[in-house]
């Protein structure tokens, strides 16, 4: 049963205003009884009513007055200073609009009628918030967020899986994400260029890391992740992935020539001929350039070669090689090892097979692509994932989109293979549960897009792995760009500034309340400001991001700075010598 009145306001986080209209459909109205500069777009607030506890964000001010002439005219400058204030204070006022996210259930206060009754039917199933389904009562206050509220709607850091990811802008309350619940479905981090996005995606990373629930596979395309950098815009030294997690992450250079800087490779990943087949290349359609021919041709190579030998086969073939008819002196004929001739014996157009091995050109020179690798090195990637490692795969000189997307689309292929195998076995009690993998993405929609989509392993991921143990992390500068079934099935969504509206559109497609989120996203600070929203966390809320430096790394190592070294002179002179 529901008190008579609303619960006083608490004296240690006073009410800032009160409900005065609004709905489940449209935003809540509340009227501020404090200085509209206290408040700002993103606050997060409460709103007691009753025995329930609603939560919510807010999303814009309103100003407003009784009656417009008190607006429009300057009374201040025609009334004593002291009278003017009055006046408005009786006359303007303004109201926050607040987007209602969740309601809990809180009961009578102790010692009010019903309370030991509503405790004792409470007792076996706690409250915990909910989707709002309903509306506070008319004059419910409502207060800024206080530390206790965020634990109890985002948790608190555990120094595991409850990862803190941020503070609230106003105030600096700790924001937490619970890593275990983000991995369970594909996320997404966005940003427009020069917003973090790279430095919150190495934030989370290592949160996922440090709590060892899943293991990462990071496909770093511009070596950002993995090898220890330097920040471009402070010059500050930007600590690497592998250098912080030296027993738990390995890293894996492209090709057997590749280094990076001052660290070094922990082996470097060749892939073999034989592991290249017909759906790699008709992925790389537009990026070679391909015909409408090429499919068929590509399957006449399997049917004579065979799955694994077909690349081989068809990259030592020659193009325009001839020798002299022995039946016809003068007269030249195809080789016997030319593509010609192969495709006269195999009923292919001569011109289109040749066609095609000129365009695989770029991939037949690939230092990286051999015929026999030294060693499995692409089976050595899935059994450290599977034995909880995590892989940075970082490309080293092969930063064409072309390499991206090979080598990225032939890999995921294989895990995904090895992912449902295993489920499968877990399933039908033959084998333990596989560890969860979380594949990691830059230049999402480059493999994302429209185009491509329907062809890359990626999609088959984020739309059907999850049951399969197997997710995405995709990092991207345009959402908008990302196919938008894909986009549906992102579950968290963590987003930076955005100047396009349809990146912002994009980001916000299929989430309620997005009308009035549009603003805040398009409003954040285009550094360490980001928009939390989506199924991984329990209601959308800007923070101030963490920054990725040293006071992280203690934070979440528990190790101190190594103290500076001190030079013998420095030494001696310090203790008086």
């Amino acid at each position: 049963m529901e008190n008579s009145i609303n619960q006083p306001s608490n004296p240690k986080n006073p009410a800032i205003g009160y409900v005065v209209g609004g709905g489940l459909q449209e935003n809540l109205q509340v009227r501020l009884n404090i200085p509209a500069q206290e408040v700002q777009e993103g606050a997060f607030v409460v709103l007691e009513s009753g025995d329930w506890r609603f939560y919510g964000l807010v999303t814009d001010l309103q100003l407003g007055a009784t009656d417009p002439r008190f607006a429009d005219e300057q009374s201040e400058n025609r009334l004593p200073a002291q009278l003017a204030v009055l006046l408005h204070g009786q006359t303007l006022y303004t109201n926050l609009s607040v987007l209602s996210a969740l309601m809990m259930e809180i009961g009578p206060k102790p010692g009010a009628p019903g309370y030991e009754s509503w405790r004792s039917a409470h007792l076996d199933v706690p409250t915990h918030p909910i989707p709002v389904k309903t509306v506070p009562r008319h004059h419910s206050e409502v207060r800024l967020a206080d530390v206790s509220d965020i634990a109890e709607i985002f948790g608190e850091e555990n120094g595991k899986e409850i990862f803190r990811i941020g503070e609230t802008r106003e105030q600096g309350h700790a924001v937490c994400i619970d890593l275990d619940k983000f991995i369970q479905r594909s996320s997404g981090i966005f940003g427009a260029t020069g917003t973090g996005k790279s430095f919150l995606t190495r934030v989370i990373l290592s949160g996922l890391i440090h709590a060892d629930h899943a293991s990462a596979l990071i496909f770093d395309m511009h070596n950002e992740y993995g090898p220890d950098d330097t920040a471009s815009d402070t010059g500050l030294p930007v600590p690497g992935l592998r250098n912080k997690f030296t027993s738990k992450v390995r890293l894996v250079g492209l090709g057997a020539d590749a280094t990076f800087r001052s660290t070094q490779t922990d082996f470097n990943l060749e892939i073999a001929e034989s592991d290249i087949r017909p759906e790699d290349i008709l992925m790389l359609v537009s990026e070679l350039n391909l015909r409408e021919t090429t499919a068929s041709t590509l399957s006449a190579l399997v049917k004579d070669f065979g799955a694994s030998t077909w690349f081989h086969k068809f990259r030592n073939m020659r193009v325009n090689a001839t020798v002299e008819d022995e039946n016809n002196a003068g007269k030249r004929i195809p080789a016997p090892d030319s593509v010609a001739v192969w495709a006269d014996q195999s009923g292919i157009n001569v011109m289109a097979a040749e066609a095609l091995h000129s365009k695989l050109g770029r991939l037949f020179g690939k230092k990286y692509i051999v015929e026999s690798p030294a060693a499995d090195t692409l089976s050595e990637v899935i059994k450290l994932l599977e034995d909880k490692k995590h892989i940075v795969l970082s490309f080293s000189d092969y930063t064409t989109d072309l390499d991206y997307l090979l080598v990225t689309n032939l890999i995921t292929r294989r895990i995904r293979a090895a992912w449902e195998v295993k489920t499968n076995n877990f399933r039908s009690g033959k084998a333990e549960e596989p560890r969860p993998l979380v594949v990691v993405v830059e230049e999402a929609h480059k493999l994302l897009n429209r185009e491509m989509a329907s062809q890359t392993t990626f999609s088959t991921i984020a739309r059907e792995m999850r049951k399969y143990y197997v997710t995405l992390l995709i990092i991207d500068q345009r959402p908008s760009q990302i196919y938008d079934e894909v986009m549906s099935q992102l579950g968290t969504r963590i987003s930076g500034w955005l100047g396009d509206e349809d990146d912002i559109r994009a980001v916000l497609s299929g989430l309620a309340g997005r009308q009035a989120l549009r603003g805040m996203l398009a409003r954040l600070q285009p550094k360490e400001e980001v928009l939390m929203l989506g199924w991984g966390v329990p209601m959308p809320i800007p923070i101030r991001s963490r920054r990725y430096d040293q006071a992280f790394w203690e934070e979440l190592l528990g190790k101190k700075a190594n103290p500076k070294k001190i030079d013998r002179d420095q030494l001696n002179k310090e203790m008086g010598f």
